[in-house]
């Protein structure tokens, strides 16, 4: 398994759903799930990047959980 300087342990998981302050591309919301769930943040990119091609509010999806996910202090 390759570690990354910057990014937490893939086995570090939170108690309370949080988007990620660190593992951040857009607004943390993959990467709070990621560290939530003890998943790899660029496996729920790639799900959530695949689950757009399908037709359905995806992306509204994901604007209204960055608006409802508090951000990590």
């Amino acid at each position: 398994m390759t570690t990354y300087p910057n990014y937490p342990n893939p086995t570090y998981r939170t108690s309370r759903l949080t988007r990620s302050r660190t593992d951040r591309v857009l607004g943390g919301v993959c990467g709070g799930l990621a560290e939530r769930y003890g998943w790899s943040a660029g496996t729920v990119r790639l799900v959530f990047l695949l689950s757009c091609l399908l037709p359905g509010p995806q992306f509204l999806l994901y604007l209204g959980l960055w608006l409802v996910i508090p951000q990590r202090r």
